[in-house]
């Protein structure tokens, strides 16, 4: 008998042993033709196996990769995509970057200080006063969200006359809505267990 522990190491487990040994096999074909044959076969099994790569976009290219790779790129036939090299597979992604901007006010976001730029740089209107009193609007209900339960308007127009270094002001005629509806966001607390429970009863 046959034990998992005792064979050799699945390299991709979802195709399971026995495609696995399908690979190998015809690795050693010496007919070009005939191993090109065994391999579009192998490649349609694969794809009924996993028929969600069907959703993958180019999922028959991802499945004669994984071809190459059970194959630990030994195998060589013509695949319509070309044979990758092992060398692409190992390459490690770049690191990602993140951004170090310094958000004075985090609650009301980056893009929030990209809106209000593009608001300095239009030419006084009706239109810009709008757009202040839309901006001071929104910054209210952020920070109803993420803050307090109440905010005074005149908090909201300070923090806008900071962002925009006081080159937006709110016209005196516009009202801030009041977002009475809107509850702060509060995080989950922990469910204590039972025995958390019980050692609180007792301490009472």
């Amino acid at each position: 008998m046959e034990y998992n522990t005792s064979l050799p190491h699945l390299i991709i487990p979802e195709y399971g042993r026995n495609v696995q040994k399908m690979v190998q096999s015809i690795i050693k074909i010496e007919d070009r033709e005939k191993r090109n044959h065994q391999a579009k076969a192998i490649i349609e099994v694969m794809g009924n196996l996993n028929p969600h790569l069907r959703d993958v976009t180019d999922f028959k290219h991802k499945l004669w990769d994984h071809l190459f790779i059970m194959s630990e790129f030994e195998l060589d036939v013509d695949s319509p995509y070309g044979k990758p090299s092992k060398e692409s597979f190992e390459e490690k992604p770049e690191k990602v970057t993140y951004s170090t901007n310094n958000i004075k006010f985090r609650h009301y976001g980056k893009i929030l200080l990209e809106i209000i730029e593009h608001v300095i740089g239009l030419e006084d209107s009706e239109h810009k006063d709008i757009m202040v009193f839309c901006i001071a609007n929104h910054m209210k209900k952020s920070y109803l969200t993420w803050n307090k339960s109440t905010v005074e308007d005149s908090v909201i127009l300070k923090h806008l006359d900071q962002l925009s270094d006081s080159k937006l002001k709110m016209k005196e005629s516009f009202k801030l809505n009041a977002f009475i509806n809107i509850k702060p966001q509060v995080k989950p607390q922990k469910k204590q267990n039972n025995r958390g429970k019980s050692q609180q009863n007792k301490r009472k």
